[in-house]
This record gives structure tokens, C-alpha cells and sequence, in this order.
């Protein structure tokens, strides 16, 4: 319910414009001239708690005004204004190509978008699905952040660059709130002096949240020329203020640091190529794309020595852009049944912690697209699984997994190139991605799969990976998450 408007209180209705009624039409005397007031009326004063929504016998005359008992009082030349909402058109595209077109709110989030693919077709909501941007001629993608506007994204792109969004999963999407440590190598991070070397799991946490003490990552990186083909390795650091690298060998004194980039105006994308189009000199490049930029002319173009190197980089620039952009905002608690503002910073922490913990929720479920049990031959009862991938390349598969996150157990199942009887089952581990080959053996006249030699045998792939899902066995890990091709 609407609260009153200043100066209301006490003075009936002095407060109004005289000789106006609710649309400025006249307001008639409030009784006959020379006549005696009429009879004072029942005291019709709401109880505290009374509303009309709360009685739906009462029509409400004024339906604009139900709105959030947060929202302010509004002007009446604004009620129009508030009651419209523009529409978009955006087109979301699936792994297997297929699209979706959505007509969307203009301030519709990634997430939201998510969230209605999702109950469009009766997904499994297991917070890993994820808006992602790919910019096909330059070989280009990035997972949208789920508080990213989807128009504000769109507006950054340029006519001569095909991109498109993807829906799909990304399992890495909050594996640092899982193990931070495990994303920064220690000779690739510092910490201020004033601070514990031995950090805890949510001490990380909080340092990458805070204003004051972001730590410091720093090594080397292969830095395109701008304005050339040639690549050149340089010693670059990261700071709150943005990307800087030395021109004096490693050293971090002002005077041999220069700027290379900020980030809040421009977003960090990873080449999903390697090095066929950039020609950079190793597989594990990203880069930056200022807002509104030209093209691929403008690309701040990196590479790192390693996987692990590159995911460092990356994730420490991921938080700190978020941070930078969440300035403004506070942490808020729904879980009651009114919102509020969390002040206190570690139980902020906490929160945003269990988050991103919520994710690992999943089931299992050995059911086809239609929801029904499978009833195949042995022969072909793969064909209809998630995981599977028929006729897909090495380079194909490693993409696929590289898209999904390298998580340790993220995997997919495909046929061998080199071998048509056979197939390989590709597994990502320590931020790498091996592949395995499941040879087919004969015995009695019976046909079984092995991923060792013969010593543990199974009827068919499901059994196989079933098994893997629930037993190390001879892989570097269990079977966690599998890559899908899904159909919108």
C-alpha cells in the first residue's frame, strides 16, 4: 500500500489543489450553501495490516498502482511510462546449431534468459547452463556473466563480425568458489605484506572481494604488436587500477611499468581456435575487445605458456572485472520471506559461497530427449545418450570440453577417427584434456568394451560409463559432468 504523500497527515484533504478532483475535473461544494453539514459518516479508517488486495471482493480502482510495497510513490504523468515495457527479439543458438528465436524484455539478464530456455524445455536446472557469446571469424567466446544485460551485449557488436549466442553448459562456471586455491599458483600470485601467507579457503575469497587488499598477479605472457604480425613475450602484473607490463625485464618499479588495459569498458574473450587465425605462439590465448570497437583491428591479443597459466589470468581478471562493475550494488539475502541488505562482509562471503557451491546439485537420470527409459539394442544404445558424439574430430571434441570448462571429470564419448570399430572417450584432468581409447572385445561370441585391456569388461558404453561415473578405476578421475549437444 501506497504510504501518504508529505504533509497529509492531519489535514484531511487541505493538502489538494483546490477545486480539483482526482482528474482536475471540478470538485462539487461538500454540502448544499446554507445548508447544515451533513452526518458525520461511520469511521471508515483502515486497521493496521487492512488493504485492499487483502479483501478480493473490493474491485481495486486503481490497478497501475499495485505495485512492490518498495516502490516509491509515482507521479501521475509517469504512470504511463511505467506501465510499458519494450520488447526485443534476440536468437539463441544450441551446440547441434539449432536456434530459438525469444522475444525478451529489454533489461532481461543473462540469467533470466537462462533461467526461461531452461523452462521452455524442461531442463534440469543445475546452475552450470550459461549465455555465451561467440564471434565466429575471429574464433572468439566468452561465458556472459549472469548479471550482464543481454541487449548491452548486443549493442557492442559490430556489422563486419558474425557472433552469435549460445546456450550451454559451463562447468566452470563457479568452480573457483569451490577451490580458489587451486586456480593460483604460487609463483603467480602475491599477496600483500601485511597479510598471512598461509591463506584459508574463504581468506581468498575475501581478498578477491575487497577493495583494499586484491592481490597481485604477475608472469609472463606473449603480447601481439598492435598493428603487426609478430608476437613478443613481456612481463605483465595485474592490479586494481588494470594490466601493466614491464619494460625492464621483471622488474615492478613505476617508472618500467606500462599501461596495457583496464576493464571497464571493454570484455575478455578466449580464443577458441588456438592459433590457426591469430598466428599467436601457443594454444592458450585470450584477449580484450573495447566496447563499440571497430573489430578485430582493436583486440588487445594474449597468449599464455600453458593452460594452467591462462585459466590463472583469466579468473583473477574475471573477479576483478566484476568487482569494478558491482561497485554500486550490495549483497541481499531472499531467503526469508521478505529481501534484505546483508551489511555484515563475511556473512556477505559466506552466501556467495554457498551459491556457488549450489551448482554441484544434479541427477542422473538414464532417460532419452523424451523423457522415456531407453530400449535399444546393445549396439546402439550410446547413439541416444547426452555424452555421446557421433563422427566428431579430436580437435572438435577438445573445443566442445574447452567450452564446457575445464573442471577435473568434465568428459564425452565419441567415435575413433583412426579406428572406425572402435571409440575414445575424452576426459578433461588438471586443466588438460586426455583422450582414452574403449576397444571392443569378442569372447564366446559375445561383444564387451574395456577401457583396460580386458580387465574390466561391460556390455555396453552406458554400462562403461556408469561405472566410470561411480569408480576412478584406471582414469586420472571419476566421470562428473558430461558435454552435451542439446536441441532448443
Amino acid at each position: 500500500m501506497a504510504a501518504p504523500l508529505p504533509g497529509a497527515h492531519g489535514a484531511g484533504r487541505a493538502a489538494e489543489p483546490a477545486g480539483g478532483g482526482p482528474c482536475g475535473s471540478p470538485r462539487p461544494p461538500p454540502w448544499p450553501l446554507g445548508g447544515d453539514p451533513p452526518p458525520s459518516p461511520p469511521d471508515r479508517r483502515k486497521k493496521k495490516g487492512d488493504s485492499i488486495l487483502e479483501n478480493p471482493s473490493i474491485p481495486n480502482p486503481f490497478p497501475e498502482l499495485c505495485c512492490s510495497p518498495f516502490a516509491s510513490v509515482l507521479s501521475t504523468s509517469l504512470l504511463p511510462k511505467a506501465t510499458s515495457r519494450k520488447k526485443q527479439v534476440i536468437k539463441v543458438y544450441s551446440e547441434d546449431d539449432t536456434s530459438r528465436t525469444l522475444e525478451v524484455p529489454s533489461d532481461i539478464t543473462a540469467r533470466d534468459v537462462c533461467q526461461l530456455l531452461i523452462l521452455k524445455n524442461h531442463y534440469v536446472d543445475d546452475h552450470s547452463w550459461t549465455l555465451f557469446e561467440q564471434l565466429t571469424h575471429t574464433g572468439l567466446g566468452r561465458a556472459i556473466e549472469d548479471h550482464e544485460l543481454v541487449m548491452e551485449v548486443q549493442s557492442n557488436w559490430v556489422m563486419e563480425e558474425e557472433t552469435k549466442l549460445y546456450f550451454r553448459k559451463n562447468y566452470a562456471k563457479y568452480e573457483f568458489f569451490k577451490n580458489p586455491l587451486s586456480f593460483f599458483p604460487d609463483h603467480m600470485i602475491s599477496f600483500p605484506s601485511e597479510t598471512n601467507a598461509a591463506l584459508s579457503h574463504s581468506g581468498i575469497l575475501q581478498m578477491f572481494v575487497s577493495s583494499s587488499t586484491y592481490p597481485e598477479i604477475h608472469g609472463y605472457l606473449y603480447a601481439k604488436e598492435q598493428g603487426k604480425k609478430s608476437w613478443k613475450k613481456l612481463y605483465f602484473l595485474l592490479r586494481r587500477s588494470g594490466l601493466y607490463f614491464s619494460t625492464k625485464g621483471t622488474s615492478k618499479e613505476p617508472r618500467h611499468l606500462q599501461f596495457f588495459c583496464e576493464f571497464s569498458n571493454s570484455d575478455m574473450y578466449m580464443s577458441l581456435t588456438g592459433k590457426k587465425i591469430s598466428g599467436a605462439p601457443t594454444n592458450y590465448g585470450f584477449c580484450f575487445k573495447p566496447n563499440k570497437s571497430g573489430g578485430s583491428r582493436d583486440l588487445k591479443q594474449l597468449c599464455a605458456d600453458d593452460e594452467q597459466s591462462r585459466t590463472c589470468w583469466m579468473t583473477a581478471i574475471r573477479l576483478l572485472k566484476r568487482s569494478i562493475s558491482e561497485n554500486s550494488l550490495v549483497a541481499m539475502d531472499f531467503s526469508g520471506h521478505r529481501s534484505r541488505i546483508i551489511e555484515n562482509p563475511t556473512e556477505a562471503l559466506s552466501v556467495a559461497v554457498e551459491e556457488g557451491l549450489a551448482w554441484r546439485r544434479r541427477g542422473c537420470l538414464r532417460l532419452n530427449s523424451h523423457g522415456s527409459p531407453i530400449a535399444m539394442s546393445n549396439m546402439a544404445i550410446h547413439r541416444s545418450q547426452s555424452w555421446f558424439h557421433h563422427k566428431i574430430s579430436r580437435e572438435e571434441a577438445q573445443r566442445l570440453i574447452l567450452q564446457h570448462g575445464l573442471v577435473d571429470g568434465v568428459f564425452l564419448v565419441r567415435d575413433s577417427q583412426s579406428n572406425p570399430k572402435t571409440f575414445v572417450l575424452s576426459l578433461s584432468h588438471g586443466l588438460k584434456i586426455k583422450h582414452f581409447q574403449i576397444v571392443p572385445l569378442e569372447d564366446d561370441g559375445k561383444l564387451f568394451y574395456t577401457l583396460d585391456d580386458g580387465h574390466t569388461r561391460f556390455t555396453d558404453l552406458i554400462q562403461l560409463v556408469e561405472f566410470y561415473q561411480l569408480n576412478k578405476g584406471v582414469l586420472p578421475c571419476k566421470l562428473k559432468h558430461y558435454c552435451a549437444r542439446i536441441a532448443l
